[in-house]
């Protein structure tokens, strides 16, 4: 008898990772272009979303290290433990999950900033196997917007299944991207509030 609870979850999980899985490229409802694919036992991503904010606000907060656990979903610590020139060495821990599964992060890594398009990112240490990211910062179509984008390569030390490591992967980056992209907006906000004040 015990066998049918078994399967019946088991069914009830297969379902749902049917109706989540997608492949190629997807726009969110928030404006968010993603696309994500296996590349062997690593995972391509590529996300992007256009912004209505000043140049100087995205990028302080794309390289706001110290402070990115507190508006990074799943991210729990990030601290800056050496500058190497345009490089900051960077600890970071957090978790990354789909549906039942979630997957610890713990990751030492190199954050390189090429003012004031490029901030490239690539794992030193911990528990990703490969790590080569970068986000872009381009003029966007209409004046005042800007064009933000994540693109990389993902590849964790821990052996997982390919259908379930491009929606954890996916899943995750989707969350993080948002959270910044949010922050990048509430301080673009504040910003133009407090200069409405002093004039």
């Amino acid at each position: 008898m015990r066998a049918i609870p078994a399967l019946r979850l088991w069914l009830a999980v297969t379902v749902l990772v049917l109706l989540f899985a997608r492949s190629g490229i997807a726009t969110a409802a928030d404006g968010l272009v993603v696309a994500a694919e296996a590349r062997g036992s690593a995972v391509s991503v590529d996300i992007r979303t256009t912004v209505t904010a000043s140049h100087a606000v995205i990028w302080s907060t794309l390289t706001d290290y110290g402070h990115l656990s507190e508006f990074i979903p799943g991210m729990q610590s990030s601290k800056i433990t050496e500058r190497r020139g345009p490089t900051a060495i960077v600890e970071q821990r957090g978790e990354a999950g789909f549906l039942l599964f979630s997957y610890g992060i713990d990751v030492v890594v190199a954050s390189t900033e090429y003012h004031p398009e490029t901030i490239e990112i690539r794992v030193l240490k911990g528990n990703l196997k490969r790590l080569d990211g970068r986000y872009q910062v381009e003029h966007g179509e209409k004046e005042g917007t800007w064009t933000v984008r994540w693109v990389g390569l993902i590849e964790p030390s821990l052996s997982i299944p390919q259908f379930l490591s491009v929606r954890l992967i996916r899943g995750s980056l989707v969350d993080q991207f948002r959270g910044m992209i949010d922050e990048i907006e509430r301080r673009d906000v504040v910003r133009r509030t407090a200069s409405a004040k002093g004039n």
